[in-house]
């Protein structure tokens, strides 16, 4: 008599709810970078999914006005856009996070920060990455000007619209 496995009955040979073969798809998913996949044999059918249970919005840049410009256009889903700070300087903008994730002064342990205070930035200027459930996104500045304030530290957790940097717009 043949030494046989509890898990898997006569009915399930060859099927692809086999535990081995379900672990072998997902290798397959993770070493491809699949976010679904979906299988169907006869009467079988395999559905697999990978990664967040919703859509992730695209972080879109969010609009910077000149002082005195009427602020009319709506803000892009995702973003938020720079804010006046309250208590410094009445002419300073703020950087806040777009985002829930740990923040990344540098791109790699050992470089330099991407910025410091005294540093001139542009609009494209990279100021950080956040980590977001695995996936790492550069955080550009969106806003022109001298970095006067950093008001987190490397591997801080960050909250939706935490204020990340000040900047002077006139520095």
């Amino acid at each position: 008599m043949a030494d046989s496995d509890p898990t898997q009955g006569d009915k399930t040979q060859g099927s692809v709810f086999e535990v081995g073969k379900v672990r072998e798809l997902v290798e397959l998913m993770q070493q491809y970078e699949l976010s679904e996949l979906d299988l169907r044999e006869g009467e079988q059918k395999i559905q697999l999914k990978r990664g967040p249970a919703y859509p992730v919005a695209p972080v879109a840049a969010a609009p910077v006005y000149a002082a005195g410009a009427p602020a009319v256009a709506p803000a892009a889903v995702g973003s938020v856009p720079a804010a006046k700070s309250s208590g410094d300087d009445p002419n300073w903008v703020t950087i806040k996070s777009p985002m829930i994730g740990t923040y990344y002064s540098r791109p790699k342990p050992d470089s330099e920060n991407f910025v410091k205070i005294g540093d001139q930035i542009g609009e494209d200027s990279v100021v950080c990455i956040i980590e977001a459930m695995k996936v790492f996104n550069e955080i550009k500045a969106e806003v022109s000007g001298k970095i006067v304030a950093i008001s987190v530290k490397n591997e801080d957790t960050l909250d939706f619209g935490q204020v990340m940097f000040k900047v002077d717009p006139n520095g």
